[in-house]
């Protein structure tokens, strides 16, 4: 189909796209990669008055060493996360994970900042960006704000950043000595959205996993952490995979899934579970 009508801005600074934003109604999308918004366009669930495209905006590209943490710019695609060395040594769970969205086509396009915009809970980012405990930059007309991962994602579709702001980049701390990862997806096709994923980080101690943290994708309007299963490995240091399982048992207390045509609540529940075991598993490495 073609998209409905529409005006089209492409500045050649973040400063010129902040004020395109700010001077345009509240019915306009900021285009990164698309991956998104172009099909919405094309089928028309998306009547935009006007399209701010900041693919020209080389500044909001690449991933920086700050010390503790990581900076990635939101135009970063997942192409390069998946290649990057930085993402590959101190995020790695964040490398794996973009390896898993759509297909070639989609990751060369797709951005890092695009997926997480959008907040569509079946997206795959966005559980491992909240996994990893990353910080998000906005710039706005009032300026530039900071906003954990863990606020940034108020319900389906639907995020705090205000109607001018533009994420900039995502701040990932480092993983240090002692920490795996693993991304644990389901799904009908390669190229298709996760019908359920779970990202799992996990720290190992004396031979036994002392700590996990656990993102859950497409379990509610937002994506979740499995706290439940995260309190569980806390309190018990389990070394045997008898006892991943037993802790990931809880993994979907505090969900609210979806039923849709590919998935009803009571199988998205039962596939959190065990995804959640195998994700442990894996990462735990025992």
């Amino acid at each position: 189909m073609i998209p409905a009508k529409f005006s089209y801005v492409r500045p050649e600074s973040l400063d010129e796209a902040v004020q395109a934003l700010d001077g345009a109604g509240e019915d306009t999308k900021v285009l990164a990669g698309g991956q998104s918004l172009l099909p919405l366009l094309r089928l028309r669930l998306a009547y935009p008055e006007a399209i701010v495209d900041l693919t020209r905006l080389g500044e909001l590209r690449g991933v920086r060493d700050e010390g503790g943490h990581l900076w990635i710019g939101s135009g970063t695609t997942h192409h390069e996360l998946i290649r990057d060395p930085l993402v590959r040594q101190h995020a790695g769970l964040l490398a794996q994970t973009a390896a898993t969205v759509a297909d070639p086509a989609v990751r060369h396009r797709g951005t890092l900042g695009g997926s997480l915009a959008h907040a569509d809970p079946a997206a795959d980012l966005p559980a491992t960006v909240l996994t990893l405990d990353g910080e998000l930059v906005v710039r706005g007309p009032g300026g530039e704000r900071t906003i954990p991962a863990s606020s940034f994602f108020v319900d389906y579709l639907t995020s705090v950043l205000r109607p001018a702001e533009i994420l900039t980049g995502i701040r990932i701390p480092k993983t240090w000595g002692g920490w795996n990862f693993h991304y644990e997806k389901f799904c009908r096709t390669a190229q298709s959205w996760a019908i359920v994923g779970v990202a799992a980080a996990v720290r190992r101690s004396d031979g036994a996993v002392a700590e996990a943290r656990l993102g859950l994708t497409n379990m509610g309007s937002t994506p979740l952490r499995a706290q439940a299963v995260e309190a569980a490995v806390q309190s018990s240091a389990p070394g045997s995979h008898d006892a991943l399982r037993a802790a990931a048992a809880s993994a979907d207390d505090g969900t609210s899934p979806p039923s849709d045509l590919h998935g009803q609540a009571d199988y998205r529940r039962h596939l959190v579970r065990v995804l959640t075991a195998r994700a442990l598993i894996t990462a735990s490495r025992l």
